[in-house]
Protein backbone atom coordinates (compact mmCIF):
# COMPACT_ATOMS: atom_id res chain seq x y z
CA UNK A 1 0.00 0.00 0.00
CA UNK A 2 1.36 3.61 -0.62
CA UNK A 3 1.96 5.59 2.28
CA UNK A 4 -0.07 8.54 1.13
CA UNK A 5 -2.89 6.43 0.70
CA UNK A 6 -2.18 4.37 4.28
CA UNK A 7 -2.44 8.20 5.78
CA UNK A 8 -5.58 8.87 4.04
CA UNK A 9 -7.19 6.27 5.47
CA UNK A 10 -5.91 7.10 8.81
CA UNK A 11 -7.17 10.87 8.25
CA UNK A 12 -10.11 9.47 7.64
CA UNK A 13 -10.64 7.28 10.88
CA UNK A 14 -10.34 10.19 12.90
CA UNK A 15 -12.04 12.53 11.33
CA UNK A 16 -14.91 9.91 11.43
CA UNK A 17 -14.54 8.35 14.91
CA UNK A 18 -12.03 11.02 16.95
CA UNK A 19 -14.53 13.09 18.08
CA UNK A 20 -12.95 15.75 20.32
CA UNK A 21 -9.55 14.21 19.20
CA UNK A 22 -10.01 15.58 15.97
CA UNK A 23 -10.14 19.35 16.56
CA UNK A 24 -6.47 19.31 17.73
CA UNK A 25 -4.96 16.73 15.38
CA UNK A 26 -6.14 19.53 11.88
CA UNK A 27 -4.27 22.42 13.83
CA UNK A 28 -1.26 20.80 13.10
CA UNK A 29 1.21 21.11 10.26
CA UNK A 30 1.13 18.33 7.36
CA UNK A 31 3.70 16.09 8.73
CA UNK A 32 2.35 16.01 12.43
CA UNK A 33 -0.88 16.11 11.46
CA UNK A 34 -0.48 12.78 9.37
CA UNK A 35 1.55 11.37 11.53
CA UNK A 36 -0.90 11.53 15.27
CA UNK A 37 -3.90 10.98 12.48
CA UNK A 38 -1.84 7.23 12.68
CA UNK A 39 -1.54 6.90 15.96
CA UNK A 40 -4.89 7.60 17.01
CA UNK A 41 -6.13 5.23 14.27
CA UNK A 42 -3.86 2.68 15.92
CA UNK A 43 -5.22 3.50 19.37
CA UNK A 44 -8.92 3.66 17.47
CA UNK A 45 -8.17 -0.16 16.94
CA UNK A 46 -6.92 -1.18 20.08
CA UNK A 47 -9.86 0.21 21.68
CA UNK A 48 -12.52 -1.05 19.64
CA UNK A 49 -11.08 -4.17 20.59
CA UNK A 50 -11.44 -3.70 24.21
CA UNK A 51 -14.93 -2.05 23.97
CA UNK A 52 -16.12 -4.73 21.47
CA UNK A 53 -18.87 -7.49 22.03
CA UNK A 54 -16.41 -10.33 21.68
CA UNK A 55 -15.96 -13.07 24.50
CA UNK A 56 -13.15 -12.55 26.67
CA UNK A 57 -11.17 -15.11 25.13
CA UNK A 58 -11.17 -13.77 21.81
CA UNK A 59 -10.76 -10.18 23.18
CA UNK A 60 -7.49 -11.28 24.99
CA UNK A 61 -6.19 -13.30 21.76
CA UNK A 62 -7.26 -10.28 19.27
CA UNK A 63 -5.10 -7.58 21.92
CA UNK A 64 -2.13 -10.45 21.92
CA UNK A 65 -2.13 -9.76 18.36
CA UNK A 66 -2.11 -6.23 18.60
CA UNK A 67 0.43 -6.14 20.90
CA UNK A 68 2.56 -8.56 18.29
CA UNK A 69 2.01 -6.07 15.72
CA UNK A 70 3.27 -2.86 17.80
CA UNK A 71 6.48 -5.23 18.93
CA UNK A 72 6.63 -5.53 14.94
CA UNK A 73 6.74 -2.21 14.40
CA UNK A 74 9.03 -1.15 17.21
CA UNK A 75 11.34 -3.43 16.35
CA UNK A 76 11.29 -1.43 12.92
CA UNK A 77 9.59 -3.71 10.36
CA UNK A 78 6.06 -4.11 9.03
CA UNK A 79 3.62 -7.43 9.89
CA UNK A 80 1.17 -6.51 7.28
CA UNK A 81 2.14 -4.19 4.08
CA UNK A 82 -1.83 -3.90 3.07
CA UNK A 83 -2.50 -2.63 6.43
CA UNK A 84 -3.28 1.19 6.34
CA UNK A 85 -2.89 2.14 9.86
CA UNK A 86 0.22 -0.15 10.24
CA UNK A 87 1.79 1.11 6.97
CA UNK A 88 0.69 4.96 8.39
CA UNK A 89 2.59 4.56 11.37
CA UNK A 90 5.49 2.45 10.25
CA UNK A 91 5.86 5.34 8.41
CA UNK A 92 5.39 8.13 10.84
CA UNK A 93 8.22 6.34 13.23
CA UNK A 94 10.83 6.78 10.10
CA UNK A 95 9.96 10.38 10.73
CA UNK A 96 9.96 11.03 14.43
CA UNK A 97 11.32 9.99 17.42
CA UNK A 98 7.73 8.08 18.51
CA UNK A 99 7.76 5.68 21.67
CA UNK A 100 5.42 3.21 19.70
CA UNK A 101 6.16 0.35 22.18
CA UNK A 102 3.87 2.87 25.00
CA UNK A 103 0.67 1.59 22.80
CA UNK A 104 1.21 -2.05 24.61
CA UNK A 105 0.10 -0.31 27.62
CA UNK A 106 -3.08 1.12 26.12
CA UNK A 107 -3.18 -2.96 24.91
CA UNK A 108 -2.63 -3.37 29.46
CA UNK A 109 -5.32 -0.86 29.97
CA UNK A 110 -7.64 -3.16 27.52
CA UNK A 111 -6.92 -6.07 28.54
CA UNK A 112 -7.41 -5.04 32.63
CA UNK A 113 -10.90 -4.06 31.04
CA UNK A 114 -11.53 -7.28 29.34
CA UNK A 115 -11.29 -9.10 32.59
CA UNK A 116 -13.06 -7.13 34.68
CA UNK A 117 -10.20 -5.62 36.94
CA UNK A 118 -11.45 -3.77 39.67
CA UNK A 119 -10.36 -0.63 41.63
CA UNK A 120 -10.11 -0.04 44.40
CA UNK A 121 -7.71 3.15 45.28
CA UNK A 122 -7.50 6.75 43.23
CA UNK A 123 -4.17 5.05 42.50
CA UNK A 124 -5.64 2.33 40.89
CA UNK A 125 -7.76 4.08 38.65
CA UNK A 126 -4.96 7.02 37.72
CA UNK A 127 -2.46 4.09 37.25
CA UNK A 128 -5.50 2.78 34.79
CA UNK A 129 -5.57 6.17 33.24
CA UNK A 130 -1.42 6.16 32.76
CA UNK A 131 -1.85 3.53 30.87
CA UNK A 132 -4.70 4.52 28.37
CA UNK A 133 -4.55 8.44 28.31
CA UNK A 134 -1.15 9.23 29.67
CA UNK A 135 0.64 7.11 27.09
CA UNK A 136 -0.89 8.41 24.66
CA UNK A 137 0.42 11.77 25.92
CA UNK A 138 3.90 10.65 25.74
CA UNK A 139 3.13 9.04 22.33
CA UNK A 140 2.35 12.25 20.91
CA UNK A 141 5.12 14.16 22.63
CA UNK A 142 7.10 11.95 20.25
CA UNK A 143 5.54 13.73 17.38
CA UNK A 144 5.26 17.41 18.98
CA UNK A 145 8.86 17.21 20.36
CA UNK A 146 9.42 19.21 23.78
CA UNK A 147 11.84 21.97 25.09
CA UNK A 148 12.72 21.71 28.51
CA UNK A 149 13.59 18.23 30.39
CA UNK A 150 12.06 14.80 28.46
CA UNK A 151 11.52 12.98 31.89
CA UNK A 152 9.41 16.25 33.34
CA UNK A 153 7.71 16.68 29.60
CA UNK A 154 6.30 12.65 29.64
CA UNK A 155 5.33 13.16 33.68
CA UNK A 156 3.40 16.30 32.90
CA UNK A 157 1.85 14.45 29.85
CA UNK A 158 0.54 11.40 31.44
CA UNK A 159 -1.17 13.95 34.51
CA UNK A 160 -2.68 15.72 31.60
CA UNK A 161 -3.54 12.24 30.35
CA UNK A 162 -5.21 11.47 33.96
CA UNK A 163 -7.45 14.22 33.96
CA UNK A 164 -8.63 13.89 30.70
CA UNK A 165 -9.87 9.89 31.26
CA UNK A 166 -10.79 11.16 34.76
CA UNK A 167 -13.15 13.01 33.23
CA UNK A 168 -13.91 10.48 30.60
CA UNK A 169 -14.64 8.24 33.40
CA UNK A 170 -17.00 10.99 34.68
CA UNK A 171 -19.04 11.64 32.01
CA UNK A 172 -19.54 7.96 31.13
CA UNK A 173 -20.48 6.20 34.02
CA UNK A 174 -23.94 4.96 32.65
CA UNK A 175 -22.15 3.44 29.48
CA UNK A 176 -19.62 2.23 31.40
CA UNK A 177 -21.63 0.68 34.24
CA UNK A 178 -23.61 -1.26 31.38
CA UNK A 179 -20.66 -3.26 30.37
CA UNK A 180 -20.02 -4.35 33.68
CA UNK A 181 -17.18 -1.56 34.59
CA UNK A 182 -16.59 0.84 37.20
CA UNK A 183 -13.43 2.76 37.46
CA UNK A 184 -14.14 4.95 40.17
CA UNK A 185 -12.05 3.81 43.53
CA UNK A 186 -14.79 1.54 45.44
CA UNK A 187 -12.66 3.17 48.72
CA UNK A 188 -14.57 6.65 47.38
CA UNK A 189 -17.41 4.83 46.25
CA UNK A 190 -17.99 3.18 49.67
CA UNK A 191 -17.18 6.71 51.64
CA UNK A 192 -19.91 8.58 49.85
CA UNK A 193 -22.49 6.11 50.72
CA UNK A 194 -23.22 5.06 47.03
CA UNK A 195 -23.96 1.31 45.48
CA UNK A 196 -20.82 -0.74 44.17
CA UNK A 197 -22.17 -0.18 40.84
CA UNK A 198 -23.07 3.86 41.20
CA UNK A 199 -26.94 3.40 40.36
CA UNK A 200 -27.54 5.48 43.64
CA UNK A 201 -28.63 7.18 45.74
CA UNK A 202 -28.16 10.09 43.21
CA UNK A 203 -27.34 12.36 46.09
CA UNK A 204 -24.73 10.34 47.09
CA UNK A 205 -23.37 9.96 43.13
CA UNK A 206 -23.86 13.51 42.75
CA UNK A 207 -21.50 14.19 45.86
CA UNK A 208 -19.22 11.85 44.71
CA UNK A 209 -18.76 13.20 41.07
CA UNK A 210 -18.11 16.57 42.94
CA UNK A 211 -15.39 15.28 44.44
CA UNK A 212 -13.92 13.23 42.06
CA UNK A 213 -14.04 16.15 39.45
CA UNK A 214 -12.36 18.47 42.04
CA UNK A 215 -9.23 15.57 41.76
CA UNK A 216 -9.68 15.54 38.06
CA UNK A 217 -9.51 19.55 38.07
CA UNK A 218 -6.23 19.75 40.24
CA UNK A 219 -4.99 17.17 37.64
CA UNK A 220 -5.45 19.36 34.74
CA UNK A 221 -4.16 22.64 36.43
CA UNK A 222 -0.77 20.50 36.76
CA UNK A 223 -0.99 18.68 33.35
CA UNK A 224 -1.22 22.06 31.31
CA UNK A 225 2.05 23.07 32.26
CA UNK A 226 2.84 20.76 29.51
CA UNK A 227 2.09 23.28 27.01
CA UNK A 228 4.64 26.04 27.30
CA UNK A 229 6.88 23.24 26.58
CA UNK A 230 5.62 23.05 22.94
CA UNK A 231 5.86 24.93 19.97
CA UNK A 232 3.24 26.89 19.13
CA UNK A 233 1.55 24.63 16.71
CA UNK A 234 1.93 21.84 18.81
CA UNK A 235 0.69 23.77 22.02
CA UNK A 236 -2.77 24.45 19.89
CA UNK A 237 -3.31 21.41 19.18
CA UNK A 238 -2.89 19.81 22.87
CA UNK A 239 -4.52 23.09 24.08
CA UNK A 240 -7.64 22.12 22.27
CA UNK A 241 -8.16 18.42 22.93
CA UNK A 242 -7.26 19.08 26.56
CA UNK A 243 -9.47 22.58 26.57
CA UNK A 244 -12.74 20.69 25.21
CA UNK A 245 -12.13 17.82 28.01
CA UNK A 246 -11.58 21.17 30.54
CA UNK A 247 -14.58 22.66 29.51
CA UNK A 248 -16.53 18.96 30.14
CA UNK A 249 -15.21 18.80 33.65
CA UNK A 250 -16.52 22.60 34.20
CA UNK A 251 -19.91 21.44 33.24
CA UNK A 252 -19.95 17.65 35.16
CA UNK A 253 -18.78 19.73 38.29
CA UNK A 254 -22.01 22.10 37.89
CA UNK A 255 -24.71 19.34 37.75
CA UNK A 256 -22.69 16.22 38.79
CA UNK A 257 -25.64 14.05 39.09
CA UNK A 258 -26.76 14.80 35.78
CA UNK A 259 -24.26 12.29 34.47
CA UNK A 260 -26.74 9.45 35.52
CA UNK A 261 -28.61 10.52 33.10
CA UNK A 262 -26.84 10.29 29.98
CA UNK A 263 -23.78 11.20 28.06
CA UNK A 264 -23.01 14.86 28.26
CA UNK A 265 -20.87 16.62 25.58
CA UNK A 266 -20.41 19.90 24.45
CA UNK A 267 -21.65 21.46 20.93
CA UNK A 268 -19.79 21.60 18.16
CA UNK A 269 -19.68 25.39 17.68
CA UNK A 270 -18.11 25.59 21.30
CA UNK A 271 -15.39 22.70 20.47
CA UNK A 272 -14.61 24.61 17.57
CA UNK A 273 -14.40 27.88 19.77
CA UNK A 274 -11.92 26.53 21.78
CA UNK A 275 -9.63 25.79 19.34
CA UNK A 276 -9.79 28.66 17.88
CA UNK A 277 -8.70 30.02 21.41
CA UNK A 278 -5.94 27.75 21.85
CA UNK A 279 -4.71 28.54 18.25
CA UNK A 280 -4.55 32.07 19.12
CA UNK A 281 -2.91 30.90 22.36
CA UNK A 282 -5.45 30.76 25.18
CA UNK A 283 -4.52 28.84 28.11
CA UNK A 284 -7.59 26.28 28.32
Amino acid sequence: MRTADAYQRCEEITRTEARNFSYGIRLLPKPKRLAMSALYAMARRIDDVGDGPLPQDEKLARLAGLRADIDTLASGKLSDAEDPVLVGLHHAIGQFPIPVAALNEIVDGCEQDAVGKAYTTIEDTEQYCRLVAGSVGRLSLGVFGASGDPDEAAELADVLGIALQLTNILRDIVEDRGMGRVYLPAADIERFGCAPDLTGPTEAVGALVSFEAERAERRFAEGLKLLKMLDHRSRACTGAMAGIYHRLLARIAAAPAAVLEGRLSLPTREKAWVALRSLAGVTP
